[in-house]
């Protein structure tokens, strides 16, 4: 159950903080492009909770889910 409700969290994140350094500096990061995820994908995500989102929205992102998972925002 842990897990679980560890997901959510991490989901609830991901749909409310802010991008907080580079080119997107201030966007959601539910928002980011794809091709900006990709780029962090080949260079290397950023280490903490930060690097985390990004690989889960770029999950997000190939799993075609993007959408769905925006939903939650105004659920």
């Amino acid at each position: 159950m842990e897990d679980a409700a560890a997901d959510k969290f991490l989901l609830l994140k991901l749909l409310r903080t802010p991008m907080p350094f580079g080119k997107y500096q201030g966007k959601i990061i539910i928002d980011l492009p794809e091709a900006y995820l990709l780029w962090f994908q080949r260079k290397g995500f950023p280490e903490g909770e930060i690097g985390k989102l990004l690989q889960l929205a770029l999950e997000i992102e190939v799993s075609g889910s993007r959408e769905l998972v925006k939903s939650l925002k105004n659920a």
